[in-house]
């Protein structure tokens, strides 16, 4: 039988924080995941001295949960925010006006910029089901990785899905009804329209309602300063994207693609349209590209091999790499700890596409 989060939790508790107390009570634990006899968790610290000073702790931790019976892997990540933020101001006497999330788009003169965002990077794929939400939230987390300063917009109104990949469900706060206060995850600054709705309330909106929400969450949000900002767009060529590209200074945009001709097809309208609207295009990336069985080793191409990467050729895009089908990235996507948060084959290989993209002055 494998450990539980009780054990896991009682262990912690054994740990001792160096200004009194132990790490269970501590409030630090965040994420904390139990599968199979791994256990994933981070440690959330409130600024970078904390962070550091919080590694002896964390040595412990791993050493502690690794003793308890069943364990086979830990992976305990330490991430920081900066200072710890000031407490809100108290709301005035009446209360704050509630925020409105999903109005007409106000007008503006030509594209605007996202203040103290230096790069906006799209993160887009002609269809749906090829892996976009976990490119970008496990981008988001690589490049955090890589010393970078991160947000995540989920703009795919209709399917949102960061908030569970990333592990976050508290609604963001606004004082005074006008700012909102975006929420932090794996290092990373995250906002979506999950975090403003019923989660089980479907979004029926039409087109000027969805683009006066991804203009409220690009200008209304707090997002401090970033050295990039990742957009999950939704699938398709739609009024989001049109959106983007027309009413916001964007770096570029990567395409993320199946390798089979039927997702290509789609890929290449993708790939198109962002031309078509004068927004760079910074890479393609190949997801599930192949299926390594755990039980035999052998490497099979379920949706065919090397499409995304002759496309890329073809068009002389970069090719940013390829992604194998990854029962633990899945699994960690439900968990919320994104695969590339923790430490292995999968999180090296997200690494690597961060590096590509910081290297080349992208990210």
């Amino acid at each position: 039988m494998g450990p539980t989060r009780e054990q896991v939790m009682a262990a912690l508790a054994r740990v001792a924080m160096p200004g009194g107390g132990d790490l269970a009570g501590s409030g630090l634990v965040q994420a904390l995941a139990v599968a199979e006899g791994a256990v994933r968790f981070v440690l959330e610290a409130r600024g970078v001295d904390e962070a550091r000073a919080l590694e002896p702790v964390r040595a412990e931790a791993e050493r502690v949960v690794r003793a308890i019976p069943g364990v086979t892997g830990v992976s305990i990540v330490v991430t920081a925010h900066g200072p710890a933020a000031k407490a809100p101001a108290p709301p005035p006497p009446s209360g704050a006006p509630s925020l409105t999330i999903g109005r007409h788009p106000t007008p503006q003169a030509g594209p605007q910029r996202v203040t103290g965002v230096d790069r906006i990077l799209a993160v887009g794929s002609g269809k749906g089901g090829v892996g976009k939400s976990t490119v970008s939230a496990n981008l988001a987390v690589a490049l955090a990785r890589e010393g970078r300063r991160v947000g995540l917009l989920d703009a795919d109104i209709y399917g949102p899905s960061q908030p569970r990949m990333m592990g976050v469900s508290k609604r963001p706060a606004s004082a005074d009804g006008k700012t909102i206060e975006p929420l932090h995850a794996h290092g990373v600054t995250l906002m979506s329209i999950g975090l403003m709705v019923d989660p089980d309330k479907a979004i029926v909106w039409r087109g000027p309602m969805l683009m006066g929400a991804l203009q409220q969450m690009l200008t209304q949000v707090n997002w401090g300063r970033l050295d990039v900002l990742i957009v999950d767009l939704p699938p398709g060529t739609g009024d989001v994207q049109l959106t983007l590209c027309q009413r916001t200074h964007l770096t570029g945009a990567v395409v993320v693609s199946t390798p089979q001709d039927v997702a290509l097809i789609d890929a290449r309208k993708a790939i198109d349209m962002f031309r078509t609207l004068h927004t760079p295009i910074l890479g393609l990336i190949e997801n599930m590209s192949s299926f390594v069985c755990p039980n035999c080793g052998h490497e099979s191409h379920v949706f065919g091999h090397g499409g995304v990467e002759a496309e890329a050729r073809k068009d002389g895009i970069p090719f940013l790499g390829r992604l194998p089908i990854d029962l633990e990235t899945r699994i960690s996507g439900d968990e919320g700890v994104p695969v590339a948060a923790g430490e292995g084959p999968m999180a090296e290989a997200w690494r690597g596409i961060a590096r590509r993209l910081v290297e080349g002055g992208m990210a």
